[in-house]
């Protein structure tokens, strides 16, 4: 798991703004290259190939690894390390053993859990629940697939919608993002 990064250059003045030029590593994006999916928003979770669950967390420089946390990659702007800590230390590991409750047979790969107390519960949901990444009930599957992929008609398309934002993945792996955040809305 390694930070996808952003369609668009992020504004060197104000890291919180685009600029409309696309990131070099995401121009496969705009040259018609890989799917649109929607991006939830809830927190990053992994089941992996044996069975064990792990919950995404970012250390800050200067700060203390969790035990057990499995350091992936460091973002070279802010120093911060990305990587993985067993779900059994995470602050999540309530709301998770509640999505598990259902006793459905999740198969490793990635996840976002959502629920009435991740992140204020944007997506609405009655109770924590685990997404497959990737997934999209077919109409909002058929939605992204349509979505543009220049920045004025990514910025109109992503802040008419009531999701969080974009992810593109591409069939040799690389993904590439685009959250409504992104455009101040």
């Amino acid at each position: 798991m390694h930070k996808i990064p952003t369609l668009f250059l992020r504004d060197p003045e104000n890291r919180k703004r685009l600029l409309p030029e696309v990131a070099p590593e995401c121009a496969w994006v705009t040259e018609g290259e890989g799917v649109a999916t929607r991006k939830y928003d809830g927190t990053c979770v992994l089941r992996d190939e044996a069975g064990k669950w792990w919950a995404r967390r970012e250390v800050r420089p200067g700060r203390a690894a969790p035990p057990g946390y499995l350091a992936l990659s460091t973002d070279p702007v802010t120093g911060k390390a990305m990587g993985w800590e067993p779900m059994g230390g995470s602050t999540f590991l309530r709301f998770h053993t509640e999505a598990l409750a259902g006793g459905e047979d999740f198969a490793p790969g990635t996840y976002e859990l959502v629920g009435p107390r991740i992140n204020g519960n944007p997506e609405s949901v009655a109770r924590h629940t685990l997404l497959r990444h990737g997934w999209a009930a077919p109409e909002v599957a058929a939605d992204f697939a349509a979505a543009p992929r220049d920045f004025a008609g990514l910025r109109a398309w992503v802040t008419a919608r009531p999701y969080e934002g974009i992810v593109w993945h591409h069939p040799d792996g690389r993904r590439a993002k685009l959250k409504v955040r992104d455009f101040g809305a």
